[in-house]
């Protein structure tokens, strides 16, 4: 929790609470429904939640912006960053039903008012967002085509409407078979820590 308060000295006293909240909701969910590594449950703020904040480095989303989670697991990235923007509205899908029921869990036990987790697949929904966030779900051009015809364009945020996703090592050729143009962000850039050497944020606009 420490590293999360350092990195993001300017949260309010609320989003302090909600933050330190997360460590025993996640311990107690995980104990019945595993949606976090055990192995490295210990790391849960640094490998989970700032990994899931990194995506705040590279694009602040504007008060009112639509945010989709795709393939949410636990709820990263979109619990720690509807945590961190209250103004913006998240929604999380996946397609497990026990990891929403620990998500919309967690979402309650925190108090996050702004995140509704869904039990279905991106190719369910009707509506459109301005943002896809996601980690390492699948292959990006797979992701793209099950998510590209939900983003609509405009700009919500410091970045034009887009996807911004975590993922690590070399994404070149992974990159290079999709239709989008993409950029790639270090996460390194951001935070000092080890774990973050070879991940990335990538981010391609509608």
């Amino acid at each position: 929790m420490d590293s999360v308060f350092r990195y993001f000295p300017d949260l309010t006293p609320r989003q302090r609470e909600q933050f330190a909240a997360l460590g025993p909701l996640y311990a107690e969910w995980n104990a019945r429904i595993n949606v976090v590594s055990r192995k490295d449950f210990d790391q849960l703020y640094l490998r989970h939640v700032l990994h899931s904040l990194a995506i705040a480095r590279v694009c602040a989303f504007a008060a009112g912006a639509r945010v989709l989670d795709v393939g949410c697991g636990g709820g990263f990235p979109s619990v720690p960053l509807a945590i961190l923007f209250p103004e913006a509205r998240f929604t999380a899908v996946d397609s497990i039903g026990k990891k929403i029921t620990v998500v919309r869990a967690v979402a309650e036990g925190a108090g996050i008012a702004n995140l509704d987790a869904r039990n279905c697949r991106a190719e369910q929904l009707a509506e459109r967002f301005d943002y896809v966030v996601s980690r390492a779900v699948t292959d990006m051009a797979t992701f793209t085509g099950w998510v590209w015809p939900l983003v609509e364009r405009g700009r919500r945020g410091t970045l034009s409407n887009g996807i911004l996703y975590l993922k690590g090592g070399d994404l070149t050729d992974e990159l290079a078979r999709t239709r989008q143009t993409w950029r790639e962000y270090p996460i390194s850039a951001f935070f000092d820590e080890e774990f973050f050497e070879t991940k990335k944020v990538v981010y391609t606009s509608r």
